[in-house]
């Protein structure tokens, strides 16, 4: 059988190594599905989340022209979206305290007069 860039196929987990799982797609044809695809955000322990023999659908990313190695995603499948709004917003400085410009307002005649002295005794 013949894959592309986009299908979508169910697999046979066969091996397990800390970089990725061996998925068998057909008799004869075998592909990867690294740890980085595995799921949506960060995977501690790949054996937590697949098992030998587990039948898992997969969906083809790539597949390298020269060795037809392919390439293949679980996190492409997942529809796990966090919408803008449930987001917390996150800041630079404390928003309770009321500085910013009018703090930089308040000391620039402060540097302008140790600048022109500076200026002065060199």
């Amino acid at each position: 059988m013949t894959y592309k860039i986009g299908q979508v196929i169910e697999g046979t987990i066969t091996g397990i190594q800390p970089y990725g799982a061996f998925v068998s797609l057909d008799a004869n044809t075998q592909g990867l599905i690294h740890v980085s695809e595995i799921q949506p955000g960060y995977t501690k322990n790949i054996h937590e989340l697949l098992k030998v023999g587990q039948k898992v659908a997969v969906q083809v990313i790539d597949i390298d022209a020269f060795s037809q190695k392919i390439s293949l995603s679980r996190r492409t499948l997942t529809h796990t979206y966090t919408p803008i709004s449930n987001r917390r917003k996150r800041y630079f400085t404390n928003k309770n305290k009321k500085i910013g410009f009018q703090s930089i307002e308040e000391a620039l005649p402060v540097w302008i007069e140790e600048a022109l002295v500076f200026l002065e005794e060199a």
